[in-house]
C-alpha cells in the first residue's frame, strides 16, 4: 500500500467529528421532525472530536461512525487517541484505524484509564493475539498507555484530565487542552473538576435533551453549568433528536450554541 496520504491540515483547530447521542440522529425507525429534517445540522453521528496539535492529529474517542467521519472531514492520519470512557458509542470504531499502522510506521498510541483498556482488550481481543500467519494490516496495531488524573503530554500538547460523573455510579474523563475543554457524557461535575475548568475560552459540554436524564445533562442543567463556569463560549454536544438545531439555538443565551458535525474552532 502507498504511504502517500491525502489529508486536510487541521493544525491549530478542533473539529467536531460527531455530536450525536449513542443511537445517532436520525434514529433508526424514527419519523420525528428532527429525524426527518432537511437541515444538515440535525444529522448527528456519534460523538468524537479531532484536534490538530503541534505534533499530529489527536482523536478523542473512536465511535462506530469513525470511518465516515474521517472521510467526511478529510482527516487522513490519526497519530494518537484519547478515550473518555468505554461505552460502545465511544470505542467501537477502533478497528477503522487499521490503516494508520502503514501511515505511522507502527502502532497507534491509545491513552485511557484501566477500565477502558480492559473493555478494548475484550472487544478487540484479536488485536492482542499473535499475528503469526496473518497478513499485514489484518488487525489494528495499537499501543496502550494508562492515564489517570495527572496532566500528561500528547503530540506536543499538555492534556489535563477532568473527572466527570456519568450517572450515579459511573466515572468518565473530560479533557482540557489549553483554554478549551471537552466534557461529554456527564450529568455531574465534581467541585475539584470545576476548578480545572476555570478560565476557559471554550467549554464543550454534554446536553442530551430538554429534560434531565439519569446520565446526561438536560438543557437547563447544561445552561446552569455554563453560567457557573462562565467560559467565553459554550458548545453543546451528545445531542439527541429532542433538540432541533435552529429552534434551540434561537432560544439559547449569548455565547451558548449547539455544536454540529463538521464544526471547527481554533484551539487557544
Amino acid at each position: 500500500m502507498s504511504r502517500s496520504v491525502a489529508t486536510r491540515d487541521i493544525t491549530g483547530q478542533l473539529v467536531f467529528l460527531g455530536t450525536g447521542t449513542s443511537v445517532g440522529v436520525p434514529a433508526i425507525g424514527c419519523g420525528c421532525p428532527v429525524c426527518t429534517s432537511d437541515n444538515p445540522r440535525n444529522r448527528r453521528t456519534r460523538c468524537a472530536i479531532a484536534l490538530g496539535l503541534p505534533d499530529g492529529n489527536l482523536l478523542v474517542d473512536t465511535p462506530p461512525d469513525l470511518r465516515e467521519q474521517l472521510l467526511r472531514e478529510g482527516i487522513g492520519i490519526v497519530h494518537s487517541v484519547l478515550f473518555t470512557h468505554e461505552h460502545a458509542d465511544h470505542i467501537f470504531g477502533l478497528d477503522d484505524l487499521r490503516l494508520m499502522q502503514f501511515y505511522l510506521g507502527g502502532p497507534v498510541p491509545l491513552y485511557c484509564e484501566p477500565p477502558v483498556e480492559s473493555r478494548i482488550r475484550k472487544a478487540f481481543d484479536y488485536a492482542f493475539q499473535s499475528r503469526e500467519g496473518l497478513h499485514s494490516g489484518a488487525v489494528p496495531q495499537i499501543e496502550m498507555n494508562s492515564i489517570g488524573l495527572e496532566p500528561f503530554e500528547v503530540l506536543g500538547t499538555k492534556v489535563t484530565p477532568v473527572r466527570l460523573q456519568h450517572g450515579p455510579r459511573f466515572e468518565v474523563l473530560g479533557f482540557r487542552f489549553g483554554n478549551v475543554a471537552y466534557c461529554t457524557d456527564t450529568n455531574s461535575i465534581p467541585p475539584a473538576s470545576r476548578e480545572r475548568l476555570q478560565g476557559l475560552d471554550v467549554l464543550i459540554l454534554d446536553c442530551l435533551r430538554r429534560e434531565a436524564h439519569t446520565t446526561h445533562f438536560g438543557l437547563d442543567e447544561a445552561l446552569a453549568v455554563a453560567a457557573d463556569l462562565a467560559p467565553k463560549r459554550t458548545l453543546l454536544t451528545h445531542i439527541s433528536h429532542d433538540l432541533d438545531d435552529q429552534e434551540v439555538n434561537a432560544e439559547l443565551p449569548a455565547g451558548v450554541e449547539l455544536a454540529y458535525d463538521g464544526m471547527s474552532l481554533p484551539l487557544t
